[in-house]
């Protein structure tokens, strides 16, 4: 076999001394295709205004966490969830037995889908919402009973309430609503959640919970230690911008937690427990992710206004804009000027979900807006 030095065996993997020799700097290593020229990734390409990432994160602190944890990335992890969940516990105001961790509150979704979906279990939600759980539900041989959001574009409780049977094993509430960023009346979400988890198990996902600024906006979570039959996820992909991380929680009943952890399909890495427990500490950085997400939803209202489109007025980080365009020929138009935007959400297909982003972002964005559709 002929033997191929260091060299051309990096040059046949598209990898240069030079760009080895970037890793674990402050510069960005660029990938270098065999024929010399850079390779970009989708992130490197296109601005991404898709995902509802925090373009900010990670802060300083939750970062200098995860670079000592790597440190200990030898050990496996289970055995140092009790820090992270003390500290949980303890800004929820919950018991530590309350807090199951998993991988990203996608995780705790998916895991909550399969156990109420199976033999034939029926979920109620209201759609277009976020179909994690009720996606796995569906998987795993349950069926979904949805009603159309109400003409504001909210969940609509009143009819969710009506449909709730003998055959319903969980009400789905999805609250902000993803895709519309939507909230519905404080009260009434304490009323229906109550009301309805003494027929049946809520789940509450309040992923986007942090941006809500009505003051004294309800959690679900007082709920659960009151023994109603909720289940609320959280997750530190979003204010906390550690969504590559995967770092979720969720809040329920000592015994439901128990009855759910042997389920939980992965563990939490050594990187993400440390980032996530920095982030709980790191109150500078929470408060500076809210005012740029403020400054980036004002931004897309401004244009939304001047272009007149309608929109929702939103309490997470994106938008809800009804562009009267197709969203696929939207998204090709958006994406030839170097823009990714969100995805189709049946039946709003002339409405575009946009995240918020840098203010480079945001002036990016309103430029492609500006010469689609004036």
């Amino acid at each position: 076999m002929t033997q191929w030095n260091r060299r051309q065996l990096l040059k046949s993997l598209g990898i240069t001394t030079a760009a080895l020799s970037t890793a674990g700097c402050g510069l960005k290593a660029k990938r270098i295709s065999a024929d010399g020229s850079e390779h970009k990734s989708l992130s490197d390409s296109f601005i991404r205004l898709s995902s509802n990432e925090n373009r900010f994160a990670p802060s300083d602190k939750i970062k200098q966490a995860m670079i000592k944890a790597i440190d200990q990335s030898y050990l496996y992890t289970p055995a140092y969830y009790k820090d992270l969940k003390a500290k949980i516990a303890k800004k929820e105001n919950v018991n530590i037995e309350n807090v199951l961790l998993v991988s990203g509150s996608n995780e705790g979704l998916r895991l909550t889908g399969l156990i109420y979906g199976r033999h034939g279990g029926e979920v109620v939600t209201s759609a277009p919402t976020y179909k994690a759980l009720i996606s796995y539900a569906q998987e795993f041989g349950g069926s979904v009973n949805a009603v159309p959001l109400n003409k504001d574009l909210k969940y609509d409780l009143d009819k969710m309430e009506s449909l709730v049977s003998h055959r319903t094993s969980m009400v789905f509430f999805c609250n902000p609503n993803n895709p519309t960023g939507t909230i519905v009346d404080p009260q009434k979400a304490l009323d229906f959640c109550s009301t309805v988890s003494t027929n049946t198990m809520v789940f509450s996902d309040e992923a986007y919970y942090d941006y809500i600024e009505e003051s004294d906006y309800p959690s679900m979570v007082p709920l659960v230690m009151e023994g109603k039959n909720v289940i609320v996820s959280k997750t530190f992909s979003k204010v906390y911008g550690m969504a590559g991380v995967r770092v979720g929680y969720l809040i329920a009943s000592p015994q439901l937690v128990n009855d759910m952890k042997p389920k939980v399909m992965s563990y939490v890495n050594a990187m993400g427990l440390a980032g996530a427990s920095a982030a709980l500490d790191d109150d500078e950085f929470y408060r500076f992710s809210l005012k740029k997400n403020r400054d980036a939803k004002e931004h897309i209202y401004r244009v939304a206004n001047d272009l007149s489109m309608e929109y929702v007025k939103s309490h997470t980080n994106f938008v809800f804009v009804k562009t009267g365009m197709h969203v696929h020929k939207l998204n090709k138009l958006m994406l030839a000027e170097g823009i990714k935007v969100g995805r189709p959400f049946e039946p709003l297909t002339d409405w575009c979900r946009i995240s918020t982003g840098t203010d480079d972002d945001m002036a990016a964005w309103e430029t492609a807006m500006r010469k689609i559709f004036v």
